[in-house]
């Protein structure tokens, strides 16, 4: 019984030094992003690189990005990646004509972290020289972007002095927007295909196009939430009876929130239910380190 015990303990030993005898690699990648919603260009792939009318203040768009991988046999892999991508949307790249018509554009910073499992179709990760190979790839992660904001000013009418004037009624006031971005997290499920070329036993270059189905709607700014709508009203006339602003309080106050829900609703366009989708076309290079893989049967 004390040797088969002992026989039990060594086996589960030898599968520890095992896993942690796998082969590692780390590597980088760059490439382009480009994002499909409701402003600019519909194209899954080859989107316009670059808007050339504000390249100075916009830069170039662009994606980088580190990864990690744990190859468990020459043909699995998990994967775990984290990116930065640099998005431009533009109306004016856009084949539909009432998309160039309403001439909407923005840009936006698209933090990423994913875990992913990838499958080789070949054995690229056994100990050898060089060899080739597809791969799919696919799993779930999360994204950190720039979403709007908005401040909506009531104020009463001012005359040139920039007095304001005493109300005769409830549509004596202006309502204004002030815009502004805050951050926001949201969940994504990555896919896609690839191309890996290992050389000199520990390199490996490759590419490969990924798709991320997002669950939101606000990486092109084109949808602004409920939520992200605030209100503020001048108190220079107050109301006597709460000695707040007066835009506070009776048929001011119903007239500042239904422009509140009419600024909303125009400010949204395109189909707010659908979801935003985040693609990159890439190019990598990985080292692998670490005791070469023992794949046991």
């Amino acid at each position: 019984m004390n040797k088969k015990l002992l026989f039990s303990f060594l086996a589960v030993l030898g599968t520890m030094v095992s896993v942690k005898a796998q082969r590692n690699e780390l590597g980088v990648r760059l490439g382009m992003s480009n994002l499909v919603g409701d402003i600019g260009r519909t194209n899954y792939i080859l989107q316009k690189p670059l808007d050339l009318d504000r390249a100075s203040e916009w830069g170039v768009p662009f994606y980088g990005g580190l990864l990690y991988r744990f190859n468990f046999n020459p043909y699995q892999t998990v994967r775990l990646d984290i990116g930065y991508n640099q998005v431009q949307f533009n109306d004016k790249a856009a084949k539909e004509d009432y998309r160039r018509n309403r001439n909407s554009y923005g840009k936006n910073n698209i933090y990423e972290a994913s875990l992913m499992f990838e499958y080789n179709f070949f054995p690229v990760n056994n100990e050898q020289v060089s060899m080739v190979s597809p791969y799919i790839f696919g799993g779930i992660g999360a994204l950190m972007f720039d979403a709007p904001k908005a401040t909506l000013v009531n104020d009463f009418k001012r005359d040139q002095d920039g007095v304001a004037k005493a109300p005769t009624n409830e549509l004596d006031f202006t309502t204004r927007a002030e815009y502004s971005l805050g951050t926001k997290t949201t969940m994504q499920i990555p896919f896609g295909l690839g191309l890996k070329y290992k050389f000199n036993h520990s390199w490996a270059i490759f590419a490969e196009a990924t798709f991320r189905y997002t669950l939101t709607d606000q990486l092109d700014h084109s949808k602004i939430l409920t939520k992200d709508v605030k209100s503020s009203y001048n108190g220079d006339i107050l109301d006597p009876s709460t000695g707040g602003s007066l835009l506070q309080s009776g048929a001011y106050y119903i007239v500042s929130k239904e422009r509140e829900a009419a600024f909303i609703s125009e400010r949204n366009i395109g189909d707010t239910k659908s979801k935003d989708w985040l693609n990159t076309f890439s190019l990598g290079l990985t080292y692998s380190f670490g005791r070469p893989p023992c794949y046991c049967e």
